[in-house]
Formats: C-alpha cells, structure tokens, sequence
C-alpha cells in the first residue's frame, strides 16, 4: 500500500503524536525527492532500525544558488511515492513551502568551517540552506534517527555537527554510496545526463579508483593529481571544480593517505555537476 501523504505540519504531529504515546521510534529520511536506489537504501536502513519511518520530500530553494538549478530540478513525487511501496514507509511528508518558510521566516543556520570548502566553494549559501531545513525536519518529524547517504559526505559532516552544536536529540546515521553496475555514484541529477553523457560519466569514478589505489601504495596527492585531472577532462568533462583528498572527520586537505582519509570529486558533464567520494 502506498503510504499517505501530509502537506501540513499540524497533520504531521498529530500521527507522530500518537507513535510517541505508543513508546515508538521513528527515523527520517530527508530527500528532495527524484528517489533512485540509493534514497531506497536509506529507507530500508530507517526500516530495520525503527518502528516507524518517514520519508520527507521538499525541493529546499535555499540549497539552489542558481535559479535554473532549482526550476530544472526533477520532481516525482507520485512515482517516488510508488517505488516507496515495497519498504512499507508509514507517511511521506511533502511539506507545503509555507510550513517550511512561513511568512516572516527570518532565521539562517550556518556551520563555520566544515562548509568553506569543497561544495562549499563552490555552492556559496548551500549548505546553510541544508543546515537551516535540516533541524526543521528534524524537529518537525520529532525523529529519533536520521539517515543519509554517505555520497554527500560533506552534508553528512554538516548535519552532524549542526545537530551536535543545536542539543537535538537524534542520532544522525551515514549510509554507504550506492552505485551502477557501471560504478557511477547514484544520483537525482543523473536524470538530467544525455544518453551520450551517460557513457562518459563513470569515468569520475574510475580515476578516484586509480588515485586511491596510487594513495595507498604510497604516492603523493599532488604527484598524481595532473594525470587524473588529465583522464577527466580527456572524457569529456566539461570542468573540475574539485578533485581533493582530505580527512574524514574535519574535512583538512591531506598530501597523502591517512586512516581516515577520503578522496573528493566534483566536475560537470554536459552541464550536469557530479559528484563522488571514497574512502582511501
């Protein structure tokens, strides 16, 4: 059966409300919709860790920075709906824009430091608008877990140490990249790639493969950044915006392999912005 769909924060406390008198858990699963196999993953984690799952949909204009970004943005939501079927999802929250931004919505919530690179460069604003919707879903839902994809690493980084700084109470749960069979990171923006774009675009991930594999044998970022770089602009990208290897934690630039350490890739194709990222 296909779950319900609420529009309204009103309707939405008032089932949460009666989980909560019930003793039960919920988790959340903030999406902006477009749902491919690895928001799928999601909820089927959210759907083995709790008693109840919500799956919230809302295209959040404060993460666009370009207009036709956002008005090109796929919306799905009947047939993500459909595809939720089979996990057995308890409600959908696609919220009215007003119940996010009411009139007189006057606050923004920045995280210093873990956003002044990478996507953050690039993006300007994104990610305070990630972390300004992030606790409203949060609190909105009154989860107790959390889950996202680790493809997004840096918004996993974020969202984590906004949740730690603001005191709520959930537990924020970073799920592994899910994948082609082709080894291209799943992603809404893959709908926008040309059948010919589409071709090209494993690429990305084929060279962080031969740099992760070059990092743990010992070699040094910067002496085999220019050949990979190489291998990417070869396949047709368009341009790199980035192609770092930093740590997992704090998200610092790194020279050379560490424990923790991760390798991060952003470069458009045809005008769509992909990204990845893997552990080294």
């Amino acid at each position: 059966m296909i779950a319900p769909i609420l529009r309204t924060l009103a309707g939405l406390r008032d089932q949460t409300a009666i989980w909560r008198q019930a003793g039960e858990t919920i988790g959340v699963v903030p999406t902006m919709g477009a749902l491919h196999q690895g928001h799928l993953s999601l909820a089927r984690a959210a759907r083995a860790q709790c008693d109840r799952v919500i799956i919230t949909i809302f295209v959040n204009p404060m993460q666009f920075n370009d207009p036709d970004d956002l008005k090109n943005y796929p919306r799905t939501e009947q047939e993500d709906a459909r595809k939720l079927e089979s996990i057995g999802v308890d409600l959908i929250y696609v919220p009215d824009p007003d119940q996010i931004y009411p009139e007189g919505f006057a606050t923004t919530v920045s995280v210093s430091g873990l956003t002044d690179m990478l996507c953050g460069e690039s993006r300007p604003g994104h990610f305070d608008g990630v972390a300004t919707v992030v606790p409203k879903l949060f609190l909105q839902t009154s989860a107790d877990y959390a889950f996202f994809g680790e493809k997004d690493y840096q918004q996993l980084q974020i969202v984590r140490r906004m949740a730690a700084d603001l005191d709520i109470p959930i537990e924020v749960i970073g799920c592994p990249t899910i994948r082609e069979e082709d080894g291209l990171a799943m992603s809404s923006r893959n709908l926008l790639l040309s059948d010919r774009s589409r071709v090209y675009a494993p690429v990305l991930a084929e060279v962080m493969d031969t740099l992760r594999n070059q990092l743990r044998a010992g070699a040094a970022m910067p002496d085999v950044l220019p050949e990979a770089q190489a291998r990417i602009m070869a396949a047709g990208f368009n341009k790199i915006d980035y192609l770092e290897l930093r740590a997992g934690d704090d998200l610092r630039l790194l020279d050379r392999a560490q424990p923790d350490a991760r390798l991060f890739a952003a470069a458009w194709l045809a005008g769509v912005r992909l990204i990845d990222n893997i552990a080294v």
